[in-house]
């Protein structure tokens, strides 16, 4: 014999015990949830992603002081590294100590500065991401790029502590690319 539902019936309260299953159930859920999330974050911010704060204004405009950013540590693993990219490093000469500085010079070219103007093989390099203001008038003589070696300058040329100063950086050194600003946050957004 089959019971047929009576729709005029009261809808049928759930015991006290089974409330208090559900909500174990559930909590545990919550908790596994929650766990994975955490363990998915520090998995993206170890392997992938970097956060770093900035110190000091050789990097102004592009980047200022105390400012927040994202560094991605994959993208050189899986391409080269190219002119004008923003780059993390450790210090050559105190590998303790992280800088942020541009690639202006890549493996196998020679560097020189006229007059603070920046020459890749003789030839006038275009930055124009970099205003006037931020120049320096400083002339240096052509320095070729060993191989596996960047040549790195800050974006505001007098402030910056650089490749001008103490040589190139080893890839091997780099440890990841500036992509995006975080805090604070009117400053959220790509690093360009």
């Amino acid at each position: 014999m089959v019971k047929v539902p009576n729709p005029h019936a009261p809808e049928s309260v759930v015991a006290p015990h089974h409330s208090r299953t559900y909500r174990f159930f559930e909590m545990r859920y919550w908790l596994r949830d929650l766990i994975l999330s955490l363990l998915l974050a520090f998995i993206v911010i170890f392997f992938l992603y970097q956060p770093v704060q900035v110190e000091g204004t050789s990097m102004v405009p592009h980047l200022s002081h105390l400012e927040r950013i994202l560094v991605n540590k994959l993208t050189y693993r899986l391409g080269p590294i190219h002119r004008g990219d923003i780059v993390v490093f450790r210090f050559p000469l105190d590998p303790s100590k992280s800088y942020v500085k541009r690639v202006v010079g890549l493996p196998g070219e020679w560097v020189s500065l006229v007059d603070g103007r920046v020459l890749i093989n003789g030839a006038p390099l275009n930055e124009s991401y970099l205003p006037a203001r931020f120049h320096d008038h400083q002339t240096r003589m052509p320095v070729m790029v060993p191989p596996g070696q960047y040549y790195v300058l800050g974006d505001h040329r007098e402030m910056s502590n650089d490749s001008r100063v103490w040589g190139t950086v080893d890839q091997k050194s780099i440890v990841g690319k500036a992509v995006f600003a975080y805090w604070p946050i009117s400053e959220l957004g790509l690093v360009e």
